[in-house]
């Protein structure tokens, strides 16, 4: 080749030196790269052959073998030569990566990295490539699977990476810190810090670990401690690039000048022996790129952008006849590299052309590179092409098979009409958020769907298991329609139609005629209602879990124990877990599991409640666990029945806990055996189990032995191979629990036809059992009978509608055998006459587990579906509610609960009710523990607590606390006041005949309670006035009628007697168990958003006091005015004023009423009452000029006359 006149700062061709060019190509291009190349209509290279045979080259000096176009007009940004096979890796700004074979370059792979960022570095690996961009480590197959992708942090910028051994990773960018990265665990192992940011390559030898940073220092660090052993501060301006070989360093960059920086002709070159700078080399290229060639000597290769090669040593003369010129397409060399054989050179260029030189006609990249796996060809006829921009095309040149039927194009054009599609409606967050401005509504945008498209869903179809159609916005259109869906009345969402009295008008009773205590559905997350009653119907749980007592805030156990003593206490009024659901919001876990619902998502029944209730159910029991093993006796409350759990255990652990042995076999013969325990159990169904449509009887019993016992292959760490190898896990059974829980995971439709089909079988079987002893239907008298529960060894024939749809049975029985295998077997009620009772076989290790509850996902259209519980209450709790000792099985849906036949437990009709949970007991469970309850709760909360506020003043404390000798005795009466604020607002919508109907009442919060001594010196004068902090977002603080004002609430800047709501509610639930009486006014409401449940006969509320029958209520402002000539609530509400006053009124109503002795003077009070009332609507009068005296009451002239 001929350089002559050639010059060194050359950054582009002349364009003599092409032949003619195609216009549409880029002016630079040079035409010879892309002979017999493909272009698609966008202009990307599709195919690249080498250029003519007829180039020569001679042995042992590189010449330019052959070109090939990664990416028309897409710079080089990377370029690599695979360590492990004959391949060259270029990685282009547009974050694309390509692979070529072979000195033909013949295109191998190409797929994108990254969308956005360029690729910086490629390392090769075994198994894969790693890219490395701006933030993001990706590790791909040389195909193009992503093996993992590691995200780093987005204020990184990444731009160098170093393989240290075969597992860990280096990788530096401009930032302070160098992270270290174990590519087995794809985790970051170590974080070295960096003095001087920016390192940008980084190299290694074996005693050493050089970073080249941005200002232009090469600093060396030790390999095991990662600090700085020495450093070179080779260039005033930055760094450009640096290598190591043997005992040399060698290093080019820039320079600082007056007009900015400079490329530096002088190549900084070091001898690593003395730590020393040797004389620098002066070369006759600006040098951007360089490396050590050691093949006979220890060569440079030193290269600019411009395309000029120069080949010197580092400790000679630079001789300008070495000087070689690569062809680049475009302006600019980007990138260089070269094969580990040494034979081959790579060069990229800016216009997205790659250049191979060699040494010899036939290099090869590595010494030993291992064979390239070729995908197969393809082995399908090539269709014709067809041109998709012609819009005129006919088609009939699309080939089809051949038909004799009618084609549906064939249609009259008269017999169809137009149909468009009916607009979604509007997205209930948005109808929620918007606000008006005139006629012009704007809400902000929920991000539930993509700009600018509107998914339209398809009609229901059988093949979905899990989708529903869209839920009616509006209740009020979800009306009945039998026709449409076949869910049993009984087992239908159930709601609260709330009239301007709220609830008080409501009839519970309609939907629960037991003295069982329902739960309320309208708080946010109430989803979980059926599974809280299946924890109550438990007995042991129940007992313990009100036993425990401790002082975290939101501890679930004690919230738990609360909401177990409100259903103790009520008789068929239904309860609200707002405290407990309020507590469970805050869990950090519960949100990480997705078990915290949106209020839209919960209304609309989006999200599959079958995963979710059984999500919930693994984390309250773990949650459980953990709380009451958490109870030490220094952070108890006295008297909080510590002793119910050992050290590091609890109850719930007792209960529900299994011991296991996981067993891990790998095929090299090493097994591995670790402990465990697990508090419930998921069934894992056989394989293909609906592929037979013929039906195979598979026993329940089997199912769960599988289950409990699995065994299955999977990729595991194995020790002795050091790496992932595929492993035999099986899982054995050491201990079994008291409650044996299961997951149902019917979450598809392969898993219901399993249940389906199993049913069928089963039902099949029970027929040819019983032959012609089954009856029809079932006859009244025994339907009768069996509601109140079929003596024991009585022996019924159920009939056919009892035995439809029934795969699950009523008992069990399971038995440890000496090798820790299990055994379980179906268990009737003839095995026990013919094995003996339960009890005798429990001496050999044979236990009968019977069925106590089964939770069943309800599949609604039209409501999105709910969940429900069947539960077998036991003895004690109709013993306790209804003074019968019989055991029945009840259906429980929200606050509508019925009692059903027991078969009704088990039928499972996969249309439209889903197993989701069970719940096993081990036979005669209540005997095993102790099921006294001895309550936690002492005087000692009353007395005096620090104040959560940080600026609250002794000064300001508008409360004494309770002396020891004024701790309150039964019967005494105590005067209560709450104020509240607003979490989220009341939802309402107008009817057609423009009456308002409230769909869901607003959320309210407790924010102040007072209580004021009821009697004795001190009468009148509060004990506790405490301000409640909260974390929730509060909507409206309501400050007109709470007197509660922003801050007052925020522990950090208020100035109020600041605490808990926990702290305070135990204050209450005390003062309720020692049996005082409460005086105040709409004590119901308080009590209700409290969240507690006070026997009736503790309440002595003013409002239903001074009230008529059939009348309004009247205000607590007008009774003061009215009865003691007080004018209070001026211009915000006092709670102590509030409380004192309905003292003061119930004062006044013993001595009308002469302590209820004379109704009939009283009534007449109440006549005078309502009268003053009607003319002065209801209002007080504003005072003009003097205020009345106090002691000239109003109803004393109304008497009089």
């Amino acid at each position: 080749m001929n350089f002559e006149g050639l010059d060194p700062g050359l950054a582009e061709y002349a364009p003599a030196m092409h032949s003619a060019l195609d216009p549409v190509l880029d002016a630079h291009l040079n035409p010879s790269l892309l002979q017999n190349v493909e272009l698609d209509p966008e202009g990307v290279a599709l195919e690249a052959l080498p250029v003519q045979e007829s180039v020569h080259i001679m042995e042992g000096v590189y010449s330019e073998l052959h070109s090939v176009v990664a990416e028309v007009g897409v710079p080089v940004s990377v370029s690599h030569f695979d360590l492990h096979e004959e391949m060259l890796w270029v990685g282009s700004h547009g974050g694309h990566a390509t692979s070529f074979f072979g000195p033909a370059l013949e295109r191998y792979s190409s797929f994108q990295v990254n969308g956005s960022d360029d690729i910086r570095q490629i390392q090769s690996l075994e198994n894969g490539i790693l890219f490395l961009t701006k933030n993001n480590l990706k590790y791909m197959a040389r195909g193009g699977l992503i093996i993992f992708d590691y995200l780093l942090d987005e204020s990184d910028d990444m731009h160098s990476l170093l393989l240290t051994d075969s597992s860990t990773l280096l990788v530096g960018g401009l930032q302070n810190h160098i992270l270290e990265i174990d590519l087995n665990t794809v985790q970051e192992t170590q974080k070295y810090a960096v003095e001087t940011p920016g390192v940008t390559i980084m190299r290694q030898t074996n005693r050493f670990f050089f970073c080249g940073h941005t200002s232009g220092k090469v600093s060396l660090r030790d390999l095991r401690t990662f600090k700085v052993e020495h450093e070179f501060d080779a260039f005033s301006g930055s760094l450009s690039d640096f290598d190591v070989h043997g005992n040399l360093l060698a290093a080019c960059g820039f320079s600082s000048r007056l007009t900015g920086l400079a490329c530096d002709r002088f190549l900084k070159v070091y001898d690593l022996r003395m730590m020393r700078a040797i004389t620098p080399l002066q070369v006759h290229v600006d040098p951007a790129f360089l490396r050590f060639i050691p093949t006979y000597t220890s060569r440079l290769a030193i290269i600019s952008q411009s395309g000029q090669c120069q080949f010197c040593e580092p400790t000679g003369l630079a001789n300008p006849a070495d000087i070689f010129h690569v062809n680049p397409v475009g302006p600019l060399l980007m990138t260089f590299d070269v094969s580990a054989s040494k034979q081959a050179l790579a060069f990229g260029d800016s216009e997205g052309c790659v250049h191979l030189w060699t040494d010899s006609p036939e290099p090869s990249f590595n010494p030993y590179s291992r064979e390239t796996e070729f995908a197969l060809p393809c082995l399908v006829d090539s269709l014709p092409p067809l041109d998709w921009s012609q819009d005129l095309l006919p088609l009939s040149l699309i080939p089809v098979p051949l038909t004799t039927d009618t084609l549906l194009s064939d249609w009259p054009a008269a017999n169809s009409a137009p149909a468009p599609r009916r607009a979604p409606p509007v997205d209930a967050e948005i109808l929620r958020t918007m606000k008006k401005v005139g006629f012009i509504g704007y809400a902000p945008n929920p991000r539930t769907r993509l700009r600018n498209q509107i998914p339209y869903r398809l009609k229901e179809s059988d093949n979905e298991f899990d989708n529903f159609s869209q839920v009616t916005e509006s209740p009020i259109g979800r009306e009945e329609e039998p026709h449409l869906h076949m869910v049993s009345k009984k087992y239908r969402k159930v709601t609260i139609k709330y009239s301007k009295l709220g609830l008080e008008d409501f009839d519970f009773k309609h939907y629960n005629k037991t003295l069982f205590a329902g739960l309320e559905p309208h708080i946010p997350n109430a989803y979980c209602n059926c599974m809280i009653q299946v924890l109550y119907f438990l007995e042991p749980v129940r007992c313990l879990i009100q036993n425990h007592l401790c002082q975290k805030e939101f501890c679930l156990a004690c919230e738990l124990g609360f909401l177990f003593h409100m259903l103790d206490l009520s008789r068929g009024d239904p309860c609200q877990g707002s405290n407990f659901l309020r507590a469970f919001r805050t869990i950090p876990e519960a949100s990480a599991l997705g078990l915290i619902l949106a209020d839209s998502d919960e209304a609309s029944g989006k999200g599959n409640l079958a995963r979710l209730i059984q999500r919930w159910n693994r984390f309250i029991l773990t949650q459980l666990h953990q709380d009451m093993q958490e109870l030490e006796v220094p952070q108890a409350y006295r008297g909080a029945g510590g002793s119910f759990c050992s050290s590091g255990d609890s109850v719930i652990g007792q209960l529900f806990s299994c011991e296991m042995e996981n067993c891990s076999l790998c095929r090299c013969g090493s097994e591995t055996v670790r402990a465990s325990s697990t508090l419930l159990f998921t069934l894992s169904y056989p394989e293909g189990s609906n592929s037979d449509k013929t039906g195979k009887n598979c026993d329940f019993a089997q199912v769960l032995k599988r289950s409990i016992c699995l065994e299955q292959n999977t990729q595991a760490w194995c020790d002795n191979c050091e790496k992932y190898q595929p492993t035999i896990q099986t899982r054995n059974i050491c201990h079994l629990p008291d409650i044996l829980v299961i997951n149902c995971e019917v979450n598809s439709l392969k898993e219901a036809d399993f249940w389906r089909m199993q049913a069928e079988v089963a039902f099949k079987m029970a027929m040819k059992k019983h032959g012609g002893e089954i009856s029809k239907s079932k006859e009244f008298a025994l339907a009768d009978w069996k509601e109140l529960g079929s003596p024991e060894g009585m022996l019924m024939c159920p009939s056919i509608e009892e035995l439809k749809n029934v795969w699950l049975p009523f008992s069990i029985r399971m038995k440890m055998t000496k090798n820790k295998g299990l055994d379980v077997c179906n268990w009737t009620d003839g095995d026990e006459m013919q094995w003996g009772p339960a009890r005798a076989e429990e001496e050999h290790g044979v236990y009968v587990y019977d069925l106590m509850a089964t939770v069943v996902h309800i599949l609604d259209s039209r409501t999105g579906g709910s969940l429900v519980a069947h539960i077998k209450v036991g003895e004690t709790y109709h013993q306790r509610k209804e003074g019968v000792t019989h055991q029945q099985w009840y259906l429980f849906n929200d606050f509508l609960i019925e009692p059903i036949d027991k078969h009704e437990a088990v039928q499972f009709d996969m249309n439209w009710k889903v197993p989701a949970i069970l719940y096993y007991i081990k036979r005669n469970l209540n005997s095993k523990y102790n099921l006294n309850i001895k309550n936690p709760i002492e005087a000692s909360v009353l007395l005096a607590e620090a104040s959560l506020a940080r600026k609250q003043r002794k000064t300001h404390t508008t409360f004494i606390p309770l002396m020891l000798n004024e701790m309150p005795q039964v019967g005494d009466l105590v005067g209560l006041d709450a104020e509240f604020v607003t979490l989220n607002e009341e939802e309402a919508e107008l009817r057609s005949d423009g009456t308002k109907s409230t769909i869901k009442p607003s959320q309210m919060s407790v924010a102040r309670i007072t209580c004021v001594r009821g009697q004795g010196p001190n009468e009148g004068i509060p004990f506790i006035d405490d301000y409640i902090s909260t974390q929730e977002q509060v909507v409206d603080y309501l400050t007109q009628y709470s007197g509660i004002k922003p801050g007052d609430l925020d522990a950090k800047i208020s100035s109020k007697h600041l605490t808990t709501l926990k702290s305070t509610y135990l204050k209450l639930r005390f003062l309720i168990d020692i049996g005082v009486k409460f005086v105040g006014h709409g004590l119901q409401k308080d009590f209700r958003v409290i969240n507690l449940m006070v026997p009736k006969d503790q309440v002595l509320d003013t409002v239903y006091l001074f009230h008529m029958p059939r009348k309004r209520m009247i205000s607590l402002r007008f009774l003061a005015w009215y009865f003691l000539d007080l004018k209070i609530q001026g211009e915000t509400h006092d709670s102590i004023e509030d409380a004192r006053t309905a003292l003061q009124l119930y004062r006044k109503y013993l001595e009308l009423s002469k302590n209820g002795t004379e109704p009939e003077s009283f009534h007449k009070v109440l006549k005078g009452l309502y009268e003053k009332g009607r003319k002065m609507d209801w209002k007080v009068p504003e005072p003009e000029g003097q205020t009345s005296p106090k002691n000239a009451a109003v109803f004393s002239s109304v008497l009089a006359l």
